[in-house]
């Protein structure tokens, strides 16, 4: 590529899998690796990753992997990506420990080179130098990167907001921020995920007096549930369960991780003898006892769903147990998120919930700090990130809203190469940018064949058709065996089988000289015509030839 390109290989009209590519000549840095959790259409995928098509093509230019913060949504995919490709990983010291996690889990840590960084580091990659700013989000030790390039500084907030009175004094450097701004900034690439929200997001110190409050008042077991990633809300249980006089329970790998490394790493401070195993909870009475844990989006198997329905070994929520959620439902979770809360409901918990409780204040900027930042850094070119197309669409409008002219905003899709040249940017071309399904220890081996028959398979069921043949005659040895599963079931539809038993036997019979492949069509087709025109449902058959 010719000049300055700037593109996306996930993060663009979507919430989840960030990456972000900056290349100059011969020289490649990439912006976050995240993962993105599958929705409903992905049956059975464990997790969504970034196609690296391009970045494999062109890995010997690839200078290093810089990491705004720790959210799965920017790590997640950092593991999968140095299967295929080994870079150096530059990263601030919490964001370095969930990433050492990761690798040690994946069995890579010994193999990735890692460097700690922090706001003041300052790095060189060919003829790009690297300078970082301090945010402010839900998680400690998050960085904005700012790329000098020979085209001008290229600035990539990360996820951000504005606290001016944050937990643990985590405020982000907003002089640092006008200084980068009075110097000129020719291209700003902004999150998007709450331009629709207007005004300001309220400070995380209010949350933790509301926390307090429900402590104070909760008269049995404590549960409350919030992304396990949020360490200033961790803080605030804590603070709060040491006032109460309770012993704290982490319920979750993934709670239990993070507080382990945050605490390790000095980020989060808990009274020694506070944190009890599960198993130790009945030596102590209910109101001493504040469980925390995982699940407040609705994740099937995550610690609070299992406790919703029972089936979490060692914990019980009991009549008048209160239960909180500190965080709101992602869009698209809130079916689960509501089922969960139904079914607490009817163990007879006090369940705490819903935007208007006050136990949550999300970790993005609204359009007041959106406009803050604009105005902070006063941008040549813009390219929201991190959002869906309305919300992309929407911060556009709040750029023009501050100065920045309509044709400097640039709302793209993954893959959409923006190219700077003498100053001027342009649209240029596109990139192969896709996803990959992990399932299992599978990566990439499900793609959209595969979801096609799932999806069908749980929508129609199946039918299994074996036929036995003769092998030196091509004769059909006895009659078909026919096997239904998600279809209808056979004890209850024995004359619909046994139909489609006589079907097949007429279609053989008619083939001159048949081979297996000859009847396997002839099955399939056959019976899906059939099975539709006696039920109007379309199960997926699946003809099986045997030969002896």
């Amino acid at each position: 590529m010719e000049g300055l390109a700037v593109f996306a290989l996930g993060g663009l009209n979507e919430i989840g899998k960030n990456m972000y590519v900056l290349q100059y000549d011969e020289d490649i840095l990439i912006v976050d690796c995240g993962s993105k959790f599958p929705d409903e259409s992905s049956l059975g995928v464990d997790l969504i990753i970034q196609d690296l098509q391009y970045l494999k093509e062109n890995q010997d230019k690839i200078r290093g992997l810089l990491v705004t913060h720790g959210h799965e949504d920017h790590i997640g995919g950092i593991p999968y990506f140095l299967q295929q490709i080994n870079v150096p990983i530059f990263a601030s010291r919490l964001t370095l420990g969930l990433i050492r996690l990761k690798l040690k889990e994946h069995r890579l840590l010994r193999e990735t080179e890692l460097a700690l960084i922090h706001e003041d580091s300052k790095l060189t990659f060919g003829v790009m130098d690297v300078t970082f700013f301090k945010t402010n989000h839900s998680i400690p030790d998050c960085l904005g990167i700012v790329f000098q390039t020979p085209e001008g500084a290229v600035v990539h907030t990360g996820d951000f907001k504005f606290d001016f009175t944050p937990i643990n004094e985590d405020r982000g450097d907003i002089h640092k921020m006008a200084e980068i701004g009075s110097k000129g900034v020719l291209l700003l690439l902004s999150e998007s995920t709450n331009a629709e929200r207007p005004g300001f997001n309220p400070s995380e110190r209010e949350i933790g007096k509301r926390i307090e409050e429900v402590f104070q008042k909760a008269p049995q077991k404590i549960f409350i549930s919030t992304f396990a990633s949020n360490v200033h809300r961790v803080q605030q249980v804590v603070h709060a369960a040491e006032k109460t006089n309770r012993k704290l329970v982490l319920l979750g790998r993934s709670m239990v991780n993070v507080v382990s490394v945050a605490e390790e790493l000095g980020y989060l401070r808990v009274p020694n003898g506070m944190i009890i195993e599960k198993q130790d909870i009945h030596q102590f009475s209910p109101e001493e006892i504040v469980v925390l844990c995982t699940g407040s989006q609705g994740e099937p198997m995550a610690a609070l769903s299992r406790l919703s329905t029972g089936n979490f070994r060692q914990v019980d929520v009991l009549p008048n147990d209160t239960v909180i959620f500190a965080s709101s439902p992602i869009p698209g979770n809130e079916k689960n998120v509501t089922e969960i809360i139904d079914n607490l409901l009817v163990l007879g918990a006090n369940v705490v919930y819903g935007s208007e409780t006050g136990l949550h204040v999300s970790g993005h900027a609204r359009q007041e700090e959106l406009k803050l930042m604009l105005t902070l850094m006063k941008p040549k070119y813009f390219m929201p990130i991190h959002g869906e197309y309305r919300m992309l669409y929407k911060h556009r409008m709040l750029a023009e809203s501050v100065g920045v002219r309509f044709e400097n905003v640039f709302i793209l899709n993954n893959g959409d190469v923006l190219e700077i040249l003498n100053g001027q940017a342009n649209h240029t071309k596109n990139i192969h940018a896709g996803h990959i399904f992990v399932d299992g220890l599978g990566i990439g081996d499900v793609g959209n064949i595969v979801l096609r028959d799932r999806k069908l398979l749980s929508e129609e069921g199946i039918v299994i058709i074996v036929v036995t043949m003769n092998k030196s005659d091509g004769k059909m040895i006895g009659s078909p065996d026919i096997i239904s599963r998600g279809f209808v079931y056979k004890r209850d539809a024995e004359k619909l089988m046994n139909e489609v038993n006589e079907l097949v036997l007429k279609k053989i019979t008619e083939l001159e000289r048949p081979n297996r492949n000859m009847i396997r069509q002839v099955v399939k087709k056959s019976a899906e015509q059939f099975l539709y025109v006696e039920t109007q449902r379309k199960p997926m058959v699946l003809p099986v030839v045997i030969e002896v």
